[in-house]
């Protein structure tokens, strides 16, 4: 087998969701990264914000010089790496701005988005989010707009979705739907991570589960000790042997900034909005983002360390290029075709 640093070089490397950018590709180019899905609206846009952050990023992963590139087939996603620029997928954290209205999707595909997931922590109008006691799963609508998406070609994101929304998703959809970023209940339970019975759900229409970093789905509860890359790897070697490893893939929940002070907002939201979900581990360990991610990996410049763990966890070379950036291509090619 390569080195890991090699394979990591030669790998194409897709991060299945990044929360935040300021602009800056610094980090995420300095970790070999040659796609980002990017949530590039805030989780409470309505349509008119939703709207005006997808022309701003459009304009600026257009113009030749911002060391972006506009992703809207898979195949671009190589032309990035090739370009030594960061590959830009346009993506939600919410269903929020499309309201009740299905020819939103298509307008939103027209201008670039690429992946919607269809609801945050609490409820909306197209079903639950993983917060909401009741888990009653897609609305009605719900179910339409999953229609919508698949024949405009739209990939469907569930990470942040309730149980029940996650299985009619998987159900309703005639694309593969992907959990961008979740982990294992069954290795840590934590609100954000996901039944075994939601995991194979998912798999079973083509999708991809994007293993996270992120603290708040990897930390066992002892507030003297930060997750490590060790409980990133037992999360993808648990989903990789319940449903097979080309189904696996990376999501850091990582935001790609100059500085950690850009997202301090985020931060103390994270806390104070949504305690049920994280509020435990930012109460032992304050609102600093370094504290969220592996003392391994503060930031995306360090994502090469992934690779080195994968590898030290006994994946094969197929499976880590799979692991890497090969399935969520495989998925969003596969998502993103014409009806």
């Amino acid at each position: 087998m390569r080195s890991s640093s090699l394979l990591h070089e030669q790998a194409v490397v897709v991060d299945g969701l990044v929360f935040f950018s300021d602009g800056s590709t610094r980090d995420m180019r300095a970790g070999g990264v040659n796609a980002i899905n990017l949530t590039v609206t805030d989780m409470r846009s309505d349509f008119e914000q939703a709207l005006k952050d997808v022309m701003a990023w459009r304009q600026r992963a257009l113009d030749p010089d911002s060391g972006w590139l506009l992703v809207e087939r898979a195949e671009d996603i190589v032309r990035a790496k090739q370009a030594g620029k960061l590959g830009l997928i346009m993506g939600w954290q919410n269903g929020r701005p499309l309201e009740d209205q299905l020819d939103r999707v298509a307008l939103f595909h027209t201008l670039g988005m690429r992946v919607i997931q269809l609801t945050y922590n609490e409820a909306n109008l197209l079903g639950d989010g993983c917060l909401e006691r009741r888990n009653a799963g897609l609305s009605a609508l719900g179910i339409e707009m999953v229609a919508e998406l698949n024949r405009v070609g739209i990939a469907i994101d569930l990470s942040h979705c309730a149980a029940q929304t996650c299985l009619d998703a998987a159900r309703h959809s005639s694309r593969p739907v992907l959990l961008t970023h979740a982990n294992a209940n069954a290795v840590i339970p934590r609100p954000r991570n996901k039944s075994d019975e939601v995991l194979k759900a998912v798999a079973a229409t083509g999708g991809v589960i994007g293993c996270s970093i992120h603290a708040y789905l990897n930390w066992r509860g002892d507030p003297k000790q930060q997750p490590t890359l060790d409980d990133f790897v037992a999360n993808v070697r648990y989903i990789g042997e319940l449903v097979g490893y080309e189904h696996v893939g990376i999501g850091t929940d990582f935001p790609a900034v100059d500085t950690y002070e850009a997202v301090r907002h985020v931060m103390v939201m994270s806390r104070t909005k949504y305690a049920a979900s994280g509020g435990d581990f930012s109460n032992a360990f304050g609102d600093v983002m370094e504290a969220r991610y592996p003392t391994e990996t503060p930031t995306p410049a360090q994502f090469p360390e992934l690779t080195a763990a994968l590898a030290r966890g006994g994946l094969s070379e197929t499976q880590i290029l799979g692991v890497l950036g090969g399935n969520f291509q495989r998925a969003f090619a596969a998502a993103w075709s014409a009806a």
